[in-house]
């Protein structure tokens, strides 16, 4: 089926899907989650093909993306029925107004109508979206990576199923077949099949969407995301946080990028930081580390001498660019120049320093004295997410049901004219 008939189908189907009540998407939404967890050898099967596709052509961080198992099955099942637990968005009233004439003004969140993902090479994403999207109300129509392509088909066909079973329309989920960057294009340029486009996925797919795409764009980041030492922080927590946010898992993008360290600390941080992520790691048969490290900091320690990109590179991998500054002020000014607006934290035991970065760091998520790793719809409350927004409009920060929503004013009067 070629993708115009695929999204036709979708805009036909998305009545069915806005009309439905919160029992009966609630319903289809457990329903999927069953139908997952049965077909969960048919899905393992897929994925094994895929894996055995791509090994040799991606990193080994890109092919634990890849990877289902069992539990990352069950997970995504998890995943749907949380979703199903979350308040129904549609038919929210945002706001009320009385007018002096009588009239009743209020905002009222509506669904989109159909949303469409451009993703790469994480199958979850399947589920997660297509959750979200029906939640909100909306018909949803994936297109996935080449290198995903089996185990997304697997996962869409069950998710199908758990649909049919409620009685709603399986046509309100769609997987796109065509994988080459043809069927991409066809999405941007879908005026009147699309109402949101949201790409997830590396910077290059994620530009070429907003620069190219004539249908309404939420611009999902890249995450070049940034831990500040400061001078007073407690290098203990500094290196805890610091091992989680670069290696409990590396290829997400929440995952830290860059450290910068003040230099009053950095004589006794970077050999403990050096220590911690790649010495110790490596003894205990774990990947190791590579430090990036700019010209002060390798006056300290030994690694690899930063590339002029380093500062400017979303890794994925176990790879982390290191510099010393001066201050809190040459900390927030790299961070300005360099960051994508993803999640920036400080580690400090001063209020006074914290509240300043929490204050001009202008990212979707800042945090003191935590992880970076917490950028993401569950660990916010919100469920199972879309993305994360680093745009400032119409939605910031994880995606969760309400950012896929939209709204219109309805009107309620006794008969005023104007």
């Amino acid at each position: 089926m070629t993708t115009q008939e695929l999204l036709r189908k979708a805009k036909a189907a998305k009545w069915d899907i806005a009309a439905a009540d919160t029992e009966t998407k609630n319903r289809a939404l457990l329903a999927m989650a069953k139908a997952l967890e049965e077909h969960s050898g048919d899905i393992l099967a897929a994925n094994s093909l895929d894996l055995e596709a791509a090994r040799g052509t991606i990193s080994e961080v890109m092919l634990d993306r890849l990877a289902l198992s069992p539990d990352r099955i069950s997970g995504m099942a998890a995943g749907l029925r949380e979703v199903a637990e979350l308040p129904d968005p549609v038919g929210a009233v945002l706001s009320r107004v009385e007018r002096p004439n009588g009239l009743v003004i209020e905002k009222t969140a509506v669904p989109m109508g159909v949303i469409a993902i451009i993703y790469e090479s994480r199958p979850n994403v399947t589920s997660d979206a297509a959750a979200l999207a029906l939640k909100a109300g909306s018909a949803c129509v994936l297109r996935g990576g080449k290198e995903a392509h089996r185990s997304a088909a697997a996962i869409t066909a069950a998710l199908k199923e758990g649909l049919a079973a409620a009685g709603l329309s399986p046509d309100a989920l769609q997987l796109v077949e065509d994988t080459s960057r043809d069927s991409a294009n066809e999405l941007m340029a879908a005026r009147g099949l699309v109402d949101l486009l949201i790409p997830r996925g590396g910077a290059g797919l994620i530009r070429a969407c907003v620069d190219n795409a004539a249908v309404p764009v939420l611009e999902t980041g890249t995450g070049i995301c940034h831990i500040y030492v400061d001078a007073y922080a407690d290098l203990d927590m500094a290196l805890e946080i610091m091992e989680n946010a670069k290696c409990s898992r590396p290829s997400v993008c929440n995952a830290a990028e860059v450290c910068l360290v003040n230099r009053t600390v950095a004589e006794e941080f970077l050999p403990a930081l050096r220590e911690r992520l790649t010495d110790r790691r490596a003894a205990q048969g774990l990947p190791p580390v590579e430090l990036r490290l700019d010209p002060r900091a390798a006056e300290i320690i030994g690694g690899t001498p930063a590339g002029p990109a380093d500062f400017d590179t979303e890794f994925l991998d176990y790879i982390l660019a290191v510099k010393v500054v001066d201050s809190l002020e040459e900390a927030m000014a790299h961070i300005g120049a360099h960051s994508t607006g993803h999640s920036e934290a400080i580690v400090t035991a001063s209020e006074g320093a914290a509240r300043q970065f929490l204050g001009r760091v202008d990212s979707a998520a800042v945090y003191w004295n935590a992880s970076t790793r917490f950028t993401d719809g569950g660990e916010f409350g919100l469920g199972c997410e879309m993305g994360i927004s680093t745009q400032k409009l119409h939605a910031r920060g994880p995606l969760g049901l309400g950012e896929l929503c939209s709204f219109k004013f309805v009107i309620k009067g006794q008969g005023q004219t104007r």
